[in-house]
């Protein structure tokens, strides 16, 4: 996991470093001046990170990325007391850190921002996968920042949840424009499967979304295998199962939310897909807080 997520990461922890400590401006605009004022240099001191709730940590081995690029040629220790996927309660501490106070100011905040997302991310996908229970596959969507897909996907599944197409470059998915652009469901469908063959890829997934039971019935007739049903109400969700039942796979998307899981849960759909994990998601609650100095 540790590797997995530094690369994922990128090129994201220097850019979020130059943006904060002004590294891309010029010489006298450089730096952490607040820091530079308030600490004497080479002053040493002791730091931690403690959360403030409870919840699924992801992002820890940013946190000690972070810090060892803006140690320099200072000396700073960091000690990772958890590991991501750990369930954690509020209080408890998670990060250690020992050394130039100024490199620990430096880098508080690049820090921080990585892990209370990334957390907050596996914490939602923790609840909503912990809800369903096992009865259907809780998936994310492509709403997530620009630059973090990966690391956002990452804590998905660092929650417990699954992710859904990487992109549009992996798996087939005809909305609304695509069947209007094409002429109909069944073009579209069609126009999807001799795409696929073309490229020599038959294991791509071809999903379709429709928007009414006329819409579903359409698509089925055209030999849909994975139907997206695209705010359908519970009776019409009830109703999509009852015709779909053996013959596709049915995923539920549109203004799904953890007190509205149970109802698609009982409903009897493959998947559930919830675009709220990534970009309405709360921050996870943590803070940095000096010992002291020396």
């Amino acid at each position: 996991m540790t590797s997995e997520i530094v690369l994922a990461a990128g090129t994201l922890i220097q850019l979020a470093l130059e943006e904060d400590l002004g590294l891309a401006g010029p010489p006298w605009l450089r730096g952490d001046v607040t820091g530079s004022a308030c600490v004497q240099p080479g002053a040493q001191g002791r730091a931690y990170i403690e959360a403030r709730q409870s919840g699924v940590l992801c992002g820890l081995p940013l946190v000690e990325e972070v810090f060892n690029r803006v140690r320099d040629s200072e000396e700073l220790h960091c000690r990772l007391l958890c590991t991501d996927g750990e369930s954690v309660a509020s209080g408890e501490r998670l990060v250690e850190l020992e050394g130039s106070l100024r490199a620990i100011l430096a880098g508080e905040r690049t820090a921080l921002n990585f892990l209370q997302r990334l957390s907050g991310i596996a914490t939602a996908s923790a609840e909503l996968a912990a809800l369903a229970r096992g009865r259907v596959r809780v998936l994310d969507t492509r709403k997530t920042m620009p630059g973090w897909r990966k690391l956002e996907k990452l804590a998905v599944r660092t929650g417990g949840a699954g992710n859904h197409r990487a992109g549009l470059h992996d798996m087939y998915l005809i909305k609304e424009n695509h069947i209007a652009a094409a002429g109909g469901i069944a073009a579209a469908l069609d126009a999807a499967r001799r795409h696929r063959e073309a490229l020599g890829r038959p294991e791509m997934a071809i999903e379709i979304e429709v928007e009414s039971l006329m819409q579903l019935e359409e698509a089925m007739a055209a030999g849909a295998t994975r139907i997206m049903l695209d705010n359908f109400t519970p009776p019409e969700v009830d109703s999509a199962v009852e015709m779909a039942r053996g013959l596709a796979e049915l995923e539920v998307s549109g203004g799904v939310r953890a007190e509205t899981l149970e109802t698609w849960c009982r409903a009897g759909v493959d998947m559930i897909s919830v675009g709220a994990m990534t970009h309405s998601v709360k921050a996870f609650d943590c803070s940095l807080l000096v010992e002291g100095g020396k």
